[in-house]
């Protein structure tokens, strides 16, 4: 061989050797910078403020919506309870419908699979609210005030969006939760989607959660297991949906906690093991408190994660609900005789008290409309706000009384057994 090709030969192989050594670490080195926030900013974020994490860029709405809505799947985790946050979900939904029109869905982890159907007649505008919400069992299942998500839900109803119920049944959650899967009855198991429960970052993040508290390895692995099972079946109803012949053809926005979107490893890992295909990730970060109620947090301390937690950050208020919910202060469940609910407990200093309810007085009508099951009672104090008052009607002792409730806010609760 020449001198002049060996001398080439081996100057590829001292580079190849170069880049291989610059590309791993040795004991004892450190990472430069923080790979969570490459790219920190350097004046404290405030509300308004969004920021690209990978390159620390500062950018507009209409920056990132022209970024987001570029890919087939836009994730943004949310704070449940922050009126903020669904904002920003319904304008990513908007600019998503606007850039691609009538070929969007939405897919939520605030339903099952099992609410499909009655989904579907929402966006087909066959229910009223009342109806959906009866018959999605919103009460049930998510349990959180609708008025978080109303607007985003008349949004799609408003435009035949596609709404897709993404997460797992409360039975089969519950037996993963208590048992090895190796546990689970031939039924259970064929409900399970493909089950990865080896990612290292998943199970950091849930010690992470429970290290503050005493309950037990086994909590832990069933707590493990839970988060894999819901992230796996939203992937796998996600990527079922783009698939399918209804969704090949649409882009996808999906709203889950941020527990299940930051730092990809919950729902875009595995929907991308399954469907590999665009996407961003946005969240949301709380920079001040405006609501009245205080935040309930939790004293986690999360290990750090080789990348940053989404592509875009999100920095909003943590916000009340404008309209603050009320309560009646009451126990209660069905009389047995098709109308009418009984008053098992009345708590103390709360609306009922006030009002004169006892125990035992069966609850006959509010405002007029008779209260034949417990949704009748739930979704009326629902519509109530402070300061608003309603009639009941009340059966004690074979006596036919009428009370007027006036309602106040405070924590007080009513529960009823359907």
């Amino acid at each position: 061989m020449p001198f002049a090709a060996r001398l080439g030969r081996l100057a590829a192989v001292l580079s190849l050797l170069a880049m291989t050594a610059c590309s791993t670490t040795s004991a004892g080195s450190h990472v430069l910078g923080n790979p969570e926030n490459p790219y920190p900013l350097s004046a404290p974020p405030k509300v308004g403020d969004i920021i690209h994490l990978p390159t620390g860029i500062l950018v507009t709405p209409q920056q990132m919506s022209a970024v987001v809505t570029d890919a087939r799947i836009a994730y943004i985790g949310e704070t449940h309870d922050n009126p903020a946050a669904h904002r920003l979900e319904l304008d990513i939904l908007k600019a998503m419908e606007e850039r691609k029109p009538g070929k969007v869905a939405l897919g939520m982890e605030m339903f099952t699979r099992s609410q499909q159907p009655v989904l579907d007649r929402w966006v087909a505008g066959e229910l009223d609210e009342k109806s959906f919400i009866k018959q999605s069992r919103w009460f049930d299942t998510w349990r959180m005030d609708f008025g978080y998500y109303r607007d985003l839900l008349l949004f799609c109803r408003d435009k035949h969006i596609p709404v897709i119920a993404l997460n797992a049944e409360k039975e089969i959650v519950q037996a993963v939760r208590s048992g090895d899967l190796s546990a689970l009855t031939a039924e259970q198991k064929a409900q399970l989607p493909e089950m990865d429960l080896t990612d290292r970052y998943q199970r950091a993040q849930t010690e992470s959660i429970f290290a503050d508290h005493s309950h037990g390895k086994m909590a832990v692995e069933g707590f493990l297991r839970v988060q894999t099972l819901w992230d796996e079946t939203m992937a796998e109803t996600a990527a079922r949906y783009l698939a399918s012949p209804a969704g090949k053809e649409r882009s996808l926005v999906i709203i889950a906690g941020g527990n299940h979107i930051g730092y990809g490893f919950g729902i875009p890992r595995r929907v991308f093991r399954r469907v590999p295909t665009s996407y961003v990730t946005i969240g949301g970060r709380e920079v001040v408190v405006t609501r009245k109620e205080e935040p309930v947090t939790m004293n986690v301390d999360l290990p750090d994660f080789p990348a940053p937690p989404y592509d875009f950050l999100v920095h909003y208020a943590y916000e009340g609900l404008p309209q603050p919910e009320v309560q009646l202060g009451v126990m209660f469940e069905p009389t047995g005789k098709g109308s009418g609910l009984i008053v098992k407990m009345v708590l103390p200093d709360s609306n009922a008290s006030r009002a004169g309810l006892q125990e035992g007085d069966v609850l006959l009508e509010m405002d007029g409309e008779p209260l034949k099951e417990s949704f009748d009672l739930v979704w009326g104090i629902k519509q109530k706000h402070p300061g608003d008052k309603s009639k009941l009607k009340v059966e004690r002792k074979g006596e036919t009384l009428s009370l007027e409730v006036l309602y106040k806010e405070g924590k007080q609760h009513q529960h009823g057994k359907p």
